[in-house]
This record gives structure tokens, C-alpha cells and sequence, in this order.
């Protein structure tokens, strides 16, 4: 096994730490450091906690750096893409575009994905929890996001059907509900806002009532 898979972290692309399987050497120090930071700063990031994210972001790039593969440079930026997008924070992964002419096949395609830019070519090259819903967006069917099992490759599989134009309430409470139950401020924040904005649209006073009220709790408890 060359590479662990990130299901447990960011559930969306491989992570770099090496497995050790079999009679393969053990995992080096810095891929241990890299993965160990970039996790960190994930869940930072998701629960808005900005400080410890960016530090720990730069403790995964200096990890990586230390091996001078642009390729790995560029999976580390693509994970951080996986959480922004699980955010709703769509700003085309410039830390990745740095990257990615070294990027691999898996990583370009995962990053097209990212940005429902998808071509047929990518399903068989994206993680697995991503295949089905990258399908259903190609063959303009319906995703199902609640079979997969995993919070962060749920949420990001719903940034990218959102972003491919395919907003409805269900996917909307899908993504409040996903970053609800795990406690991911930045998330749930970004959705509820989303929710609420539906709920006007449709005249809804009712539901956009309660959905200010979850933002106003919320809002307390972001860090500040």
C-alpha cells in the first residue's frame, strides 16, 4: 500500500503519510508530520478556528517542502481545496494552481471535480465515496449524498452538486444537518446562510425565523 487514504480525516484524496504494509519500510518522519498536520489543520479550519489552521496548514507545506516533490506540495493545497469546498469557500484552490502542472492524475482530476468541472475520464481516477455522486452529476442524475458514510466526503460531495447547479432544500439540509451533527462552525454557517436565503426566496418567514435563530447561537460560539 503506497499511500493511506484520508477517511478518516479529510475522507476525500489520499493523504501522504506512506502505510507501512507488509515488509515496507515504516512511514518516514516527515510524511508522519505531514499527515498528522494537515489533519489538525482541517479540523481546524472546519471549526473556525483560524489561528491553529494556518499554523498547521504551514507545518504540513514545510513537511512536505522538506522532500522537494511539487507533487505532494500540490495534494497537500488539494486537501485544503477538500475542506474549503465542504465550506462552501470556492475560490479555485490557488494554492493548488501553484502545483498543478506536477500535480498526478488522481490529484487533476480530483481537482476538477472540486470545481464541477468534471470529465468522464476522472470518475475512475476520484476516491471512491466520490465516484457515484461524480457519475450522477456527469449523466445530470440525482446523487446520492446520504449513502455516503463519511461527514467530510458528504459535505464536500455537496459543495461540488451544489456548485454544478444542483441546489434543492434536500441538499441543503443535507449540508446543515452534516456540519451540524459533527459541530463544524465554518460549515454549518455557510449552509444555514444558504438555507436562510431560500427560505426568503420562497417567502418563508417561518423557517427563515428559526434559521436566524441557529445562526445567532451559532455566531456565539465561533472563536473570536
Amino acid at each position: 500500500m503506497a499511500l493511506a487514504q484520508s477517511g478518516k480525516a479529510l475522507a476525500a484524496i489520499a493523504v501522504i503519510a506512506l502505510a507501512a504494509c507488509g515488509n515496507q519500510p515504516p512511514a518516514p518522519d516527515w510524511a508522519l508530520s505531514a499527515e498528522a498536520a494537515a489533519q489538525k489543520a482541517s479540523v481546524a479550519y472546519l471549526q473556525g478556528q483560524q489561528r491553529v489552521e494556518a499554523l498547521q496548514w504551514q507545518k504540513a507545506r514545510d513537511a512536505v517542502a522538506s522532500t522537494g516533490r511539487p507533487d505532494l506540495a500540490a495534494r497537500v493545497e488539494l486537501m485544503r481545496c477538500a475542506a474549503q469546498v465542504a465550506s462552501l469557500e470556492w475560490d479555485n484552490c490557488p494554492g493548488y494552481a501553484a502545483w498543478a502542472q506536477d500535480a498526478a492524475r488522481p490529484e487533476q482530476a480530483y481537482a476538477r471535480y472540486l470545481q464541477a468541472q468534471l470529465e468522464m475520464a476522472d470518475i475512475a481516477q476520484l476516491p471512491e465515496p466520490q465516484r457515484a455522486v461524480a457519475s450522477a452529476i456527469a449523466t445530470s442524475g440525482t446523487p446520492a449524498l446520504a449513502d455516503i458514510k463519511d461527514p467530510l466526503s458528504r459535505l464536500v460531495a455537496a459543495g461540488v452538486v451544489l456548485r454544478a447547479g444542483g441546489a434543492t432544500p434536500q441538499l441543503l439540509k443535507l449540508g446543515v444537518d452534516t456540519a451540524s451533527a459533527q459541530g463544524w462552525r465554518r460549515p454549518l454557517m455557510a449552509w444555514l446562510l444558504l438555507q436562510r436565503k431560500a427560505a426568503q426566496q420562497a417567502g418563508d418567514v417561518e423557517e427563515a425565523a428559526a434559521i436566524d435563530r441557529r445562526l445567532k447561537l451559532l455566531d456565539a460560539t465561533l472563536p473570536r
